[in-house]
């Protein structure tokens, strides 16, 4: 059997059309109750968590209604919640060569708090923070393939919407973005005491947002919004599930409504979809 994370692999992009170090190319949910998290967002976002692969301590898949991958469910132990590990969602940013890029990243103020390893038949990785302190992975799969990753849509319920950071300096962030993806940055809204909402690109395409971190916020974070086919639906599975929901439903430009909500073992996520 191969890892669980063959799909991270043999999904990546080498597609000229996008930067190619800069793709959302996977996504992982780190909790410490992985049989729960499948029941709660299995029922939220119609997400079909697969068994836990005991040879790979545990992680599982997040299949999607169409047959293919979401991203994946890493449990976390007893040992790594003592050394400080709490449940989150991760994101993983493809790069061409992930030491060089730690390096970089160092050197731009960022931090490494997992130093970089191979998977075999499935790429290096290496886990990052921004200098503000958001952590997200990057990752330089190893694939023959053409085949682009779709764990990230802009438009597609199942599938990861928008990635947004809230962090303590938006144009910190957004020049080490820049610098270190090559991300382009468009179009703003006015937050009002926050300061701009400002929209960030992958090549021809919006993949999210920087913002300034709202005070109720610990630490500086990228939330990432899974697409839904009812958003009013969702809220109440949310709150049947033992989920809280921290805010909206809001409308957003397009007629969509998007939600802050943290599942029931602590791990924020958001939503967006229509309400019918």
């Amino acid at each position: 059997m191969t890892d669980v994370r063959d799909d991270v692999a043999s999904s990546a992009a080498n597609d000229t059309s996008r930067q190619p170090s800069s793709d959302f190319i996977w996504y992982e949910l780190m909790t410490p109750d992985a049989d729960a998290s499948k029941a709660f967002y299995d029922a939220v976002v119609g997400w079909n968590i697969g068994e836990p692969a005991p040879e790979f301590q545990g992680y599982r898949m997040i299949g999607r209604s169409d047959g293919e991958f979401a991203g994946g469910v890493m449990p976390l132990t007893a040992e790594v919640q003592q050394h400080g590990a709490r449940p989150t969602w991760l994101g993983y940013i493809h790069v061409a060569d992930v030491d060089a890029s730690v390096k970089e990243i160092e050197q731009a103020g960022g931090k490494t708090l997992m130093q970089p390893f191979d998977i075999p038949n499935v790429g290096r990785i290496a886990l990052v923070t921004d200098p503000q302190g958001a952590p997200f992975y990057i990752m330089k799969p190893t694939t023959t393939t053409d085949e682009q990753s779709d764990v990230f849509s802009p438009d597609q319920a199942q599938h990861v919407r928008w990635n947004e950071l809230s962090t303590t300096d938006p144009e910190g962030a957004l020049d080490f973005y820049r610098k270190q993806f090559g991300w382009g940055q468009e179009g703003d809204m006015d937050m009002g005491e926050m300061g701009k909402y400002r929209f960030i690109q992958n090549g021809p395409t919006t993949i999210g947002a920087i913002m300034r971190k709202p005070p109720q916020l610990p630490v500086s974070l990228w939330t990432y919004y899974v697409g839904v086919e009812d958003i009013d639906r969702a809220v109440d599975a949310i709150k049947s599930g033992g989920g809280q929901v921290l805010n909206g439903p809001m409308e957003i430009p397009g007629g969509e409504f998007a939600l802050n909500a943290m599942d029931p073992q602590g791990a924020p996520f958001g939503l967006v979809g229509p309400r019918k």
